[in-house]
């Protein structure tokens, strides 16, 4: 109970030292620098802990926003097996991320559904970032959905807010190209972002399921899903990398469908 006299002297409870080794108790403690950060190295000193690199590394990590469902893609997890066009599109994927920045364009990766492009631009990122480089992952839609959001006066987000990042990013990977129902408004918001990233000379990684032929009169091409100007400056901040092959999404499901209905002893 709280004397008259604690009252008058400001006096407060201050946890003991029982309640704070109780309340630590479950944060785990680096065994190399037993939490203070810096690593002694015998007869040269202090450095900084690998705890304290790695802690900084997934920080960098949850930065780019890559979505959880990635967080397994990286260049060694990419199966391209026979596949000519994926083994083509890994290797300029690995070629890009250790010659940033000395490269001349960014990357389209283009083909249907299920060939890897999102698991390649997603290893760019990572092993951009691993390197010091700031980037950032946004599925197109989703861009666009937190745009629009921005207008709501009841939010603390403004249009700039949101675009400012896209538009500063080392490397920016904007996901599924072609997407969104192309409207006018979808078409100039583009148009804004491929532009300005165009003329500060940044690097954007694009992928999408449309491509520039049609394989039938009913087929859409990416520049009929992302207009003629947007496309156009694509063409000449990108490299265009085709990859073709089979849905490995259906492939898993197939092969682990069959291994259902297998008998033990077939």
């Amino acid at each position: 109970m709280t004397t008259d006299k604690s009252k008058k002297h400001g006096l407060k409870a201050v946890p003991t030292l029982r309640s704070v080794e109780a309340d630590s108790a479950d944060i785990p403690v680096c065994d190399v620098c037993f939490g203070t950060g810096l690593e002694v190295v015998p007869g040269k000193g202090a450095r900084r802990c690998v705890c304290r690199k790695r802690d900084v590394h997934v920080d960098q990590i949850n930065k780019t926003q890559i979505p959880k469902r990635y967080e397994k893609c990286h260049f060694n997890t990419y199966n391209a097996g026979d596949n000519v066009s994926q083994k083509i599109a890994l290797r300029v994927a690995q070629d890009f991320t250790v010659q940033f920045p000395a490269v001349d364009n960014g990357l389209l990766f283009s083909g249907t559904v299920g060939v890897g492009k999102t698991h390649l631009a997603v290893s760019i990122l990572k092993g951009l970032t691993e390197r010091g480089f700031a980037c950032l992952f946004y599925e197109f839609g989703t861009l666009l959905k937190e745009i629009q959001g921005s207008y709501n006066p009841n939010t603390f987000t403004s249009e700039l807010s949101v675009l400012a990042p896209v538009l500063n990013a080392d490397v920016l990977v904007l996901d599924e190209l072609g997407a969104s129902k192309p409207t006018d408004w979808v078409r100039d918001t583009l148009h804004h972002i491929i532009n300005s990233r165009y003329n500060e000379k940044k690097f954007t990684i694009f992928t999408t399921n449309y491509l520039d032929a049609r394989a039938s009169d009913r087929d859409e091409t990416l520049e009929d899903r992302i207009g003629v100007r947007a496309r156009s400056r694509v063409y000449e901040m990108c490299q265009t990398v085709v990859i073709d092959g089979e849905d490995h999404r259906r492939k898993l499901h197939r092969s682990t469908g069959l291994a259902k209905f297998r008998s033990p002893n077939s």
